[in-house]
């Protein structure tokens, strides 16, 4: 394993890196759901996850560089999670399988919770999509973001055993 100082400089700085990239992610999230009022769908929330959880993995690994190799670990799997589910988004929206999200909740309801139903906001089906930059849509850039960064984090391991 290498020591810190033998270490390139990615490598020194990857805490920091994982955790901003944390932070713009959902920053970008956000900013589209308040500023430009995109509602977004159980899918884009569940997207949202694993970026917070590598803010978290990058600052124990700011405060506590022993643990790098594990934190290098932990987010890669948090992106390539991450991925995952946003590359089952795309095919939802692409609708190439269906998806119990924000369906039809009729056949589902009592009598007794009609009303309370009926005076909530309707649930955003992860099927619609509200933006695209290029014809691509957010879930569908999450899917190569997200991956290129589980790549970066693995690379970061291997760099570190060898």
């Amino acid at each position: 394993m290498l020591d810190q100082k033998s270490q390139p400089l990615w490598l020194r700085f990857s805490p920091h890196i994982i955790a901003q990239v944390g932070i713009t992610a959902l920053a970008v999230a956000y900013y589209a759901e308040i500023i430009h009022s995109l509602e977004p769908c159980i899918l884009c929330i569940y997207q949202r996850v694993p970026f917070a959880l590598v803010i978290a993995f990058g600052l124990v690994g700011m405060f506590r560089p022993a643990f790098l190799h594990w934190m290098l670990v932990l987010a890669g799997v948090a992106f390539l999670t991450g991925s995952g589910i946003a590359t089952y988004h795309v095919g939802v929206e692409q609708h190439w399988w269906e998806s119990a999200c924000g369906g039809d909740l009729a056949g589902q309801m009592s009598t007794t919770n009609l009303m309370q139903q009926l005076s909530m906001k309707p649930v955003k089906s992860c099927d619609e999509l509200e933006w695209a930059l290029f014809e691509i849509s957010m879930a569908t850039y999450n899917v190569f973001y997200s991956l290129a960064l589980s790549i970066f984090c693995f690379a970061g391991v291997h760099k570190l055993r060898g």
